[in-house]
Parts: structure tokens; sequence; C-alpha cells
């Protein structure tokens, strides 16, 4: 009796096999999740021996990748094995761990099909080369994409209570805090350096000079390290950037979601009134198009007035009958809303200017109020002395910090233990070192810039003179210079004049000549 012979496959079956962990969670430990896909995979492999399959040597493993786009490494490298013909097969544990995608996956499959290459899933068992397979791939793979967004609805909804109630939803902290036990704990030293960058805000009224300032200070965005030990930030400030700060709730211990602010769980550290004025000055600039726009009527309170009953900026206008032209200061609030919404919203303009320039010339004589501007342009040199002072001992504290780093950096390195970060620690370490150095040459011209008592009156007794000698241009620039804000109150009808310390300093240092 003759013996039959056991029939050859006629074509070798070259099978890739995927694996895929959205987590690296376990992925150290001697048996994963990736091994035991690749097991199941390989066992259907060896059930289909018969066949002509066979596994190919490469791995394609992607641990600690999300299945909802195509940036992963093993998928990337196994598409371009398929397009240069060294795979007919293509085989995941499940349908989900190819692409959990709709879309993504349609792209893969017709990659698949255009170089001849089949689909089989193992759990599910079925193989895109049939049009059942197919029809029965579309159904589950539609399932996954709905799990998927329903798990993502499930964080949005979380990441919105947790915003509602005030707690720090993640990610990188801002400049001035911390994260400790997954909430914000302010970080002095970097607390102080917001409060300054908004009170720099304030003295410039524009974005460009207190980004330049922070420039020279050496001061950058908020540096951090990730777990995985990644350097992130300490990037040097933008417009943008700076804008952002400007306008984020967390620095008056706020949360906000959309369009929603509410109370944070994290202590504020810019005071309630700096913020407020800060986004005011904000709304001006985003309405005038910023201090450096042409103020080609003249107006000499344009950019330094604002409605003391609102809180907000109030605007150069004006109106014509017949061939006179009539200026106005508008309250912010009344050109947005309505004049009815502000209790005072409009003031001559050439009236309150009069005044303005009338209380200039009047403080030479007077002693009382000579005395009192001279106190205040004091106080405001002293403020600024005591925020040097606190910069420089909080720079102080940091460089101890920074040096203990140092040392223990120096200790591991000799047991042979390589530590990441070394060149961002020197480069912090010596950005303070410069720092410390232009503080002290501040603190130096601050003293050297002290206001003379006898210069002052001096200046403010032949202001009036001054006054009728220069173009109504420099008008403009002088009082700029003297005035740092003007507020008015239509209500009680007083007019409250702060006074630039730095424009004091200046014009009795002898610039006046250069205005004029």
């Amino acid at each position: 009796m003759r013996k039959s012979q056991q029939s050859k496959p006629e074509k070798l079956v070259r099978c890739a096999i995927y694996t895929r962990k959205s987590t690296e969670e376990g992925l150290e430990q001697d048996y994963s999740s990736l091994d035991a896909q690749r097991d199941a995979a390989e066992a259907y492999v060896a059930s289909q021996k018969h066949e002509g399959w066979e596994v190919v040597a490469q791995s394609y493993n992607d641990g600690g990748f999300t299945g909802s786009n195509m940036e992963r490494p093993a998928l990337r490298e196994l598409l371009a094995d398929i397009e240069a013909d060294n795979i007919d097969c293509v085989i995941v544990y499940k349908v989900d761990r190819l692409s959990r995608s709709l879309l993504d996956f349609t792209r893969i499959i017709e990659t698949f099909d255009s170089h001849s290459v089949s689909f089989v899933s193992v759990t599910q068992q079925f193989n895109t080369s049939t049009s059942m397979g197919r029809l029965v791939l579309n159904v589950l793979l539609s399932f996954a994409q709905f799990e998927r967004e329903m798990i993502s609805e499930r964080i949005r909804d979380k990441v919105a209570a947790s915003r509602r109630r005030g707690k720090w939803s993640g990610g990188m902290p801002l400049l001035g805090y911390t994260v400790e036990n997954t909430k914000l704990v302010v970080d002095e030293v970097e607390a102080d350096r917001v409060r300054q960058i908004y009170a720099l805000y304030v003295e410039h009224r524009s974005l460009l000079p207190v980004v330049k300032e922070l420039k020279q200070r050496g001061w950058t965005s908020k540096q951090w390290v990730t777990k995985k030990g990644d350097q992130r930030g300490g990037r040097a400030f933008t417009r943008n950037s700076l804008y952002k700060m400007l306008t984020n709730v967390t620095y008056i211990g706020k949360t906000r979601y959309k369009d929603e602010t509410h109370e944070g769980e994290h202590d504020g550290i810019v005071p309630l009134d700096l913020f407020r004025r800060v986004q005011n000055q904000l709304k001006a600039n985003g309405q005038s198009g910023g201090t450096g726009v042409r103020n080609k009527h003249n107006a000499l309170l344009k950019g330094l007035i604002w409605c003391q009953s609102c809180g907000r900026p109030m605007t150069h206008s004006y109106s014509c009958k017949g061939s006179k032209r009539y200026r106005y200061y508008v309250c912010g609030t009344a050109m947005q809303k309505g004049w009815a919404e502000c209790p005072a919203p409009s003031v001559p303009a050439g009236e309150i200017e009069r005044f303005v320039v009338q209380q200039i010339q009047s403080i030479g004589t007077d002693e009382e109020l000579l005395d009192q501007t001279i106190g205040q342009i004091e106080s405001r040199s002293k403020q600024q002395q005591e925020a040097l002072e606190s910069e420089r001992k909080g720079l102080e504290r940091q460089l101890r910090n920074d040096h203990e780093k140092l040392r223990a950096i120096a200790a591991n390195a000799t047991n042979n233990r390589r530590v990441a970060g070394l060149p961002e620690l020197q480069s912090r370490i010596d950005v303070a070192s410069d720092r410390l150095n232009a503080i002290e040459s501040e603190r130096q011209s601050l003293q050297n810039q002290s206001i003379d008592n006898a210069d002052v009156r001096q200046l403010l007794a032949g202001f009036e003179e001054l006054w009728d000698t220069i173009q109504p241009r420099e008008q403009v620039r002088l009082t700029s210079l003297l005035v740092d804000r003007v507020d008015f109150d239509g209500v009680a009808g007083n007019v409250a004049i702060t006074f630039h310390d730095t424009g004091m300093q200046s014009l009795t240092a002898g610039t006046v000549e250069a205005l004029a």
C-alpha cells in the first residue's frame, strides 16, 4: 500500500507581530503585557504552519504609546518594512492594539492592501483577506473608537470638575509656584519675581519695554524637570508669553476653566489691586494699539488719565460743529457699554489739561504741596530700593540652594554616578550671579539719583516759563515724563495726580534742554 505524503505549502507567508501598550507601567517586569501579546500571536502562527506561516525575526513593540495616533516608532518601522515588501501578514492580539482611530486604521489598511498584506487579530479571529473579515473589523474598530471617545469625555469632565473646585489639574507649574502632592505651592523667590514683573508693566505701560528689561535681568519662564528627568521651560520672555503671564488668574488665587473663573486651593501671589491695574492697562493698550500710537491731536493726558469711578482708562475723543472741534476724554466703560453705565462718562479735554498743568506749576509755590510731592517721589524710590533688596535676598537663597546641589553632584560624581541637569544648573548660577551684580549697580544708581529739594524747587518755579516756550508735541512728552497717572473723579469733581519719580530725577539732571 502506498503511503500518502504531506503536502508542502506553495508559498512562505512572512508574519510580523505588532504589540502595543498605552502606558509604561509594568513594562520593566520580566513578563509584561507585550510579551503576553507576542506569545498569543506566535501560537496563532504556529497553528498555521501548514499554510507556510512563519514569524519574522524583527520585533515591533510600542510600549508606552497611545493608539489614538500614528506617532509610534515601531508602527513606523512596520509600515516601512511593508513598503519594502518584507512582510506578507501583520498579526496583533486585538484590533485596538494597531489603532484606536477609525481614520488612522483605514489609512493603515490601505497601505496593507496596496502591498497585498493581510491582517489578523488573534482573539477576534478574522482575516482581512475576506469580505466578512473586513466587515467585522470595521464594526469592532468603531466600538474601539467609541470607547476611546468615552474615555476622553470622562477625562474632560474630571478636569472640569477639578477646576471648578479650585484644584490644580496638572501640567507644568507656573513661574512663582512649585508642585507638591499634586497641589500648587508658592515659591517665595519666584513669587517676588512675578510681582516685580507686574510692577514693571505698570511702570512701562507696554509689553515690549518689559520684555527688554527682563532680558537684561536674565529672567526666564519657569524651569521645570519632569519625572522622566526632561528639562522644560527656562525660555526668554516674548511679548506673547509675557501677555499670558500678566492675564493669568492663577496669580490671584483663582482657577479658570474655559470662560469660568473659580476660587483656587492655592495662595495668590499678586495683590488684587495690582492685577486689576495691569488688566486695565492691557485693555487700554488693546483698544489704542499701545503707548506707541501716534498722538495726532497732541492730547496731553493720552494714556495717563483714568476714570476713578469705573477704574477704566479714559480715551481721547472729539466732535466737530462746523469748523470748530471739541475734544473730550471719555471713560472706557461708557464707550463700551453706554454712557448711562458711568456716573461721569466724559470730561472736556482742554479743561482738565489746563488744570493738570496748573497743578504742576503750583507745586513750586506751595510749600506743603511741594513737600507732599517730594515725599511721594521719595516713597516710590524707597519702594524700588525695597524691591531690589527683596530680589537680592531671593537670589542669594537660590544661589545657596544651587551650590548645595552642585556639591551633591560632585559627591555623586565620585561614586561614578551620572547626574542629569548639570549644565542647566551651572547656567542658572551664572545668570543669578550676573543679576546680583546688576542689582548692586541699580541700587547705587538709585542712591546717586536721590532728588535734591532745592533742585525740585528751582525746576518747578520756572515750569510756567518753560511750558510756554516749547511746542505742543514737546508739552505732551514733558507731561508724560513728569506724570505717571491722573485719576478723574467726576462724581466728586476731584483730580488726583501721581508723579514719576524717575521723571523728576531726569528733569533735575538737566534733560529739559534736550526736550526743547
